[in-house]
């Protein structure tokens, strides 16, 4: 038995492990999805994986609110504003837009994160850089006024959330057949990866852990990954031995940048969906597949003869992607 923390149970899980048969032909190998896209309808994506933990501590702690971050059209603030509605307490949303005084529209994730009747406050990238001095100013407001907050970090993403894809790692573990296997995942705040490696580590399992960044660098994936899964074995005494040098992230596909698009990202987006009726999302897991199928374009067997696409969700992302999408169809 694994040391799991308290959780409250959120997802719909397991979530099933699906073949890809037409890509599978087209790239000469075995090529699998773990649909953590149907991890549930409002709550959909991985970011409900970490919250189960992440939240199970808040109601702990007898928080009535929560303070999380992330871009405008966050899936994680999506996440974490409903599962909080969910559990009875309100959320307030820092989302991060380019000018505070001239919002995006209401849509997609901030359309539902709206329903639900979350605060959102927009900073600028300048702002968002401090986020850690705006959870504390935002948690003292709040107190000031009677409330109890508890802050989420950026995606879940700390020794605690890391627990929700060990636990998807031992789904895999029953779902796949024995030998090796490359799980290939979107890097956005390093959580997802982090648990990923803590799981094969725990369940020592002869699989890779390999990352595609959707922003910022390997370097920065390395350090941010790196210091979660450092976090999580000491906080839990885990007594594993670890070194950065075995975090893996195939950079280079970032693009024009967080959440912008290419019309070779769209196109590899459309693509799949018409070969496989396999929807992505132009953010986190489009940038990845595409990453992805270029390596294997380029390095055919880089990832090895069985690969295991983490798909992350984030179907909302989708919708403001209307226009641009169109153009590519």
């Amino acid at each position: 038995m694994l040391p799991y923390p308290d959780r409250i149970p959120l997802a719909l899980t397991p979530t099933p492990v699906e073949p890809l048969p037409h890509l599978s032909r087209r790239h000469g190998l075995e090529l699998l999805v773990k649909r953590d896209d149907l991890t549930g309808t409002p709550l959909t994506g991985n970011k409900v994986r970490k919250l189960e933990f992440l939240l199970a501590e808040a109601k702990a702690e007898k928080a009535d609110t929560v303070i999380t971050c992330g871009g405008a059209q966050s899936n994680h603030c999506r996440a974490t504003a409903i599962a909080a509605r969910q559990l009875g307490m309100d959320s307030v949303l820092l989302l991060r837009v380019p000018d505070a005084s001239n919002p995006p529209p209401v849509e997609g994730n901030l359309l539902l994160d709206r329903l639900v009747g979350a605060e959102v406050c927009w900073v600028t990238p300048t702002e968002y850089a401090e986020r850690d001095l705006l959870f504390s100013r935002f948690a003292d407001e709040l107190r000031a006024r009677g409330q109890h907050p508890y802050a989420v970090p950026e995606g879940g993403s700390n020794a605690l959330g890391a627990w929700g894809y060990v636990r998807c790692v031992e789904e895999l573990q029953r779902e796949l057949p024995s030998g090796g296997a490359t799980l290939v995942y979107a890097a956005g705040s390093g959580g997802t990866g982090a648990g990923l490696i803590l799981g094969v580590k725990l369940m020592r399992l002869p699989w890779r852990v390999v990352g595609i960044n959707v922003s910022e660098d390997r370097d920065y994936f390395v350090r941010a990954i790196g210091e979660i899964v450092e976090e999580t074995i000491r906080r839990f005494d885990l007594g594993l031995a670890f070194s950065r040098d075995e975090i893996e992230i195939v950079d280079g596909y970032v693009g024009r940048g967080y959440a912008q698009s290419r019309p070779e990202e769209l196109r590899l987006i459309a693509d799949v969906a018409r070969t496989e009726a396999l929807l992505l999302d132009p953010v986190y897991t489009g940038k990845a597949f595409y990453g992805m199928t270029r390596e294997l374009e380029r390095h055919p067997r880089s990832l090895g003869d069985r690969i295991v696409f983490v798909h992350t969700g984030g179907i909302f992302g989708l919708f403001p992607k209307a226009e641009e999408m169109a153009a590519v169809l």
